[in-house]
């Protein structure tokens, strides 16, 4: 067997495939020692992951002593190749195929320049070090043409640091359809807030206090709450803003509740039921 190959089972898949696949793209070579278009396409599969050294992981499942992997992974027939990206199942092939056919799939596989890079940095900001981080991904939007996680990872981290106008700059270089994305919507949202905290809370509640129908300094009170992570109060001021007047400039107190609702993503207990709060006001 080749050096770059390993044998997996029941016992030893999730570590070897699942989480190895985090790290390198895993091929799982489904077959069994009666097969012989196995024998044709396990030497195929075994050379390629020498010449590939490293850059992909091929893990072989004898489907005989593994009738569970079988079934749980839908194979009917061997050999079946299929590969895991990022804890997924991403694609697949059945029956022996030409070197030049395995290659073209493994390569589809492969993470772009940029990807590499993206990858190491999110290693390095894990690990709290943001400014290796950062150059790292500088070095990836320079790697490839275009790549939205990597400019939403520069939103992330440099929010994080505070930085706000370079978040922006970053974020605003992000793809039209970038926003498809629930992790960037939220990024989005929390960089549409960040400016808020430097507001004087003290002073806006004092005038809604002196004057509830005072809709600007509820909704500016509510940036400063989100901003601070204090979602509940916010929600409260603007579903009231939308109790008061829902169409107030331009419909500022929904469109801000929407935008909180996305920060907070769609599980959350808080949008929930302030989503129900907000169906009971507007009907």
């Amino acid at each position: 067997m080749s050096a770059n190959a390993l044998d997996v089972n029941a016992a030893t898949f999730e570590k070897e495939v699942i989480d190895a696949s985090r790290t390198v793209p895993v091929l799982v070579d489904f077959w069994a020692p009666w097969c012989g278009p196995c024998r044709v396409l396990t030497p195929v599969l075994e050379k390629l992951a020498d010449q590939y050294q490293g850059k992909f992981r091929l893990a072989k499942v004898n489907s005989d002593d593994n009738p569970q992997l079988s079934a749980q992974y839908g194979v009917r027939s061997i050999p079946n190749v299929k590969a895991f990206v990022d804890g997924e199942l991403v694609d697949e092939f059945l029956g022996a195929q030409p070197e030049s056919a395995v290659r073209q799939f493994i390569d589809g596989l492969l993470p772009s320049p940029g990807e590499v890079l993206r990858k190491r940095a999110t290693a390095l900001s894990a690990a709290g070090d943001a400014a290796g981080a950062l150059a790292l991904l500088e070095q990836a939007t320079q790697a490839e043409g275009h790549n939205d996680a990597v400019y939403a990872d520069l939103v992330e981290i440099l929010l994080a640091q505070g930085r706000v106008d370079e978040a922006k700059a970053a974020a605003g270089k992000l793809g039209p359809l970038a926003g498809d994305d629930p992790r960037v919507r939220a990024l989005l949202a929390r960089l549409d807030f960040a400016d808020a905290g430097r507001e004087d809370a003290g002073a806006l509640r004092a005038r809604i206090e002196a004057e509830p129908a005072d809709l600007e300094a509820r909704l500016r009170l509510a940036r400063i709450e989100v901003a601070g992570r204090r979602y509940e109060p916010a929600l409260e001021q603007l579903i009231e803003i939308i109790r008061r007047d829902r169409k107030w400039n331009g419909e500022a107190g929904r469109k801000t509740m929407l935008t909180v609702f996305d920060l907070l993503g769609a599980q959350h207990e808080l949008v929930a039921r302030y989503r129900r709060k907000l169906a009971s006001v507007l009907n």
